[in-house]
């Protein structure tokens, strides 16, 4: 009698025990059922917003063509997809060496930068852009210095040389009534010889390695970032 009371009692135990480990892969399963819910979710956010920052991208492009393509020729200047655009003729922007602005240089950024800020200022845009860079490049190149003490030396000049271009176009009477927000969204970034242009062998071209660039960023990648972050 003991036995099978015994026998019973261990039944019932096991019941129970089976009972908590159903419940418990029910959990689990709703949990995991949630969380691919919640990820698809998470997915279509960063979907939309790549979607919506190719379009934007695209049509600041074509509004940055639309408006200086009858001038990039006579700059020495480009504008490339990625919302750069490249100041390339060393010869009008500074001295070999120096960081004064040369008076073509001043003259061509009087005409353009009033009418580049009108763009990306404008209501179409301004709530999209996050940092409006001045990028200043240089060749890898100085005359009887190692390698390690051209870079540094470079990476100082072209320092020197994006704060000298944001300080003469900070008191641009055109742009004065947007000073304020591009006090909150420019800055001046010297690259040194990082990022140097190279010719079709694969050397550098040292001319053109010599640039300007302005360079747009837009607020998608902070978008972006915020939703990757809550899975880290």
């Amino acid at each position: 009698m003991r036995n099978d009371e015994e026998h019973i009692e261990q039944e019932e135990h096991w019941v129970s025990v089976s009972d908590l480990m159903a419940g418990l892969m029910m959990v689990f399963l709703l949990v995991a059922i949630v969380f691919m819910v919640n990820a698809e979710i998470e997915r279509n956010k960063i979907r939309d917003v790549a979607v919506l920052y190719d379009k934007l991208r695209t049509q600041l492009y074509q509004d940055l063509v639309n408006e200086f393509e009858p001038d990039l020729q006579t700059w020495g200047a480009e504008i490339n997809p990625d919302l750069s655009i490249r100041f390339g003729r060393p010869e009008l922007i500074f001295d070999k060496g120096e960081n004064d602005l040369k008076d073509e240089f001043e003259v061509i950024l009087s005409d353009f930068f009033p009418r580049y800020l009108n763009i990306i200022a404008s209501e179409k845009y301004r709530e999209d852009i996050a940092e409006v860079r001045i990028e200043g490049h240089t060749s890898s190149g100085w005359v009887s210095r190692g390698e390690d003490e051209a870079y540094i030396l470079n990476m100082g000049l072209s320092q020197a040389r994006t704060r000298s271009t944001l300080e003469f176009l900070l008191q641009l009477p055109a742009v004065q009534a947007e000073k304020a927000w591009l006090k909150e969204h420019m800055t001046a970034n010297g690259l040194s010889s990082s990022k140097p242009i190279l010719q079709t062998s694969g050397e550098e071209d040292s001319e053109r390695s010599r640039r300007v660039e302005f360079r747009l960023r837009t607020d998608a990648e902070s978008r972006i970032a915020t939703i990757l972050d809550r899975y880290r």
